[in-house]
């Protein structure tokens, strides 16, 4: 399937189910920029090696190009996160569960934000979209298992490769750096942490971008009957579309969740901010290349807690670890059956 951006636009003008659709996906991917994002700049703001204002820009740049470039690249994980779910035949049915799916979103992500949690959009994304194929069914007949299981491998690597190589980073720089006096070394990891923010913020792109990628093919696919669609091209257009639209939400900031993640969980000078950034920008690297869809959030702050774990497990706010911990935990239930009970109403309503 490939679409030119005049067709795009025909479409939308002449079905209200697909413009309903671009809308909430468009809602979903600025509520990503401005709850995800924020944590890719967390501990650069924390360690005050940059302004918040010039973070934020920093990661709305960065962001657009991690879509923009990777999906050039490797659009794997937009196939993934596309060959999930599977709506059925009736493709009036499946846009309504497609909506269902982003609005299920929404809801979750703005009261999570609102109370300063950082949760995965990519897990309620899939868990809201397989609730919603769920409701569909009545039935787990919806759930493409194949590809679904990726998520699982998703969700183990990003919490453990996270923890890991943020503890392996610390311990590694320490190395490196023993030898010299601290205070020398203070100046060049605020700029080697501005860079690492800057390369958390492109995996981030390259992450989420293609999640949400993936949500606009399927709904120009259903709005045309295809079902059943397999291969896809992702036209220049939607790169730049999704892109400039998740560097519109984190422009919009996510301050809450920079306090929780980059300055309440752990107290980071600036080296060990610079440890977990790259951390968790190569874990996010390593399951784009494998075409795994892990969460950011997960990613981000498991390497903080590494890297705080490295320094001592009781540098850890395990407070603020237990409550993020809860809100994980609860998206997949919570957003899927938020998904599952909108489907079934939109269903009876349209």
């Amino acid at each position: 399937m490939s679409i030119s951006f005049s067709e795009f636009i025909y479409l939308i003008s002449h079905n209200v189910p697909l413009l309903i659709t671009v809308i909430l996906t468009l809602c979903v991917i600025i509520v990503n920029g401005w709850t995800d994002a924020p944590n890719a700049i967390a501990t650069c703001v924390g360690t005050r090696s940059l302004k918040p204002q010039y973070a934020l820009i920093m990661a709305a740049v960065f962001n657009f190009l991690g879509v923009f470039v990777m999906t050039i690249l490797n659009s794997t994980v937009a196939q993934t996160v596309y060959k999930m779910v599977d709506f059925g035949t009736n493709s009036s049915e499946a846009t309504l569960a497609l909506c269902a799916g982003m609005v299920a979103i929404v809801l979750w992500a703005t009261v999570a934000s609102f109370m300063g949690i950082p949760t995965s959009e990519s897990h309620a994304l899939i868990a809201g979209l397989s609730g919603a194929a769920i409701g569909l069914h009545s039935s787990f007949a919806g759930i493409n298992m194949s590809e679904w299981i990726k998520v699982i491998y998703g969700l183990v690597l990003s919490t453990i490769m996270g923890f890991g190589l943020g503890f392996l980073a610390y311990k590694l720089v320490k190395v490196i750096f023993q030898s010299i006096d601290r205070r020398r070394t203070h100046k060049f990891f605020r700029h080697a942490q501005v860079f690492a923010s800057g390369a958390m913020a492109f995996m981030h792109g390259a992450q989420d971008g293609q999640k949400f990628i993936a949500v606009f093919l399927l709904g120009i696919a259903l709005s045309q009957g295809e079902t059943n669609q397999s291969v896809f091209v992702v036209p220049l257009w939607l790169m730049v579309l999704c892109s400039l639209v998740m560097s519109l939400g984190t422009s919009i900031g996510g301050y809450r969740i920079i306090k929780s993640v980059g300055m309440n969980m752990v107290k980071l000078e600036p080296f060990q901010g610079f440890a977990s950034d790259i951390a968790a920008a190569s874990c996010l690297l390593i399951s784009s290349l494998f075409s795994l869809p892990v969460s950011t959030t997960h990613t981000k702050t498991t390497a903080i807690m590494g890297v705080g774990a490295g320094k001592r497990i009781s540098s850890v706010n395990w407070g603020i670890v237990k409550d993020m911990v809860w809100a994980w935990v609860l998206t997949f239930p919570g957003c899927g059956l938020i998904g599952f009970l909108v489907v079934k109403l939109f269903v009876y309503l349209f």
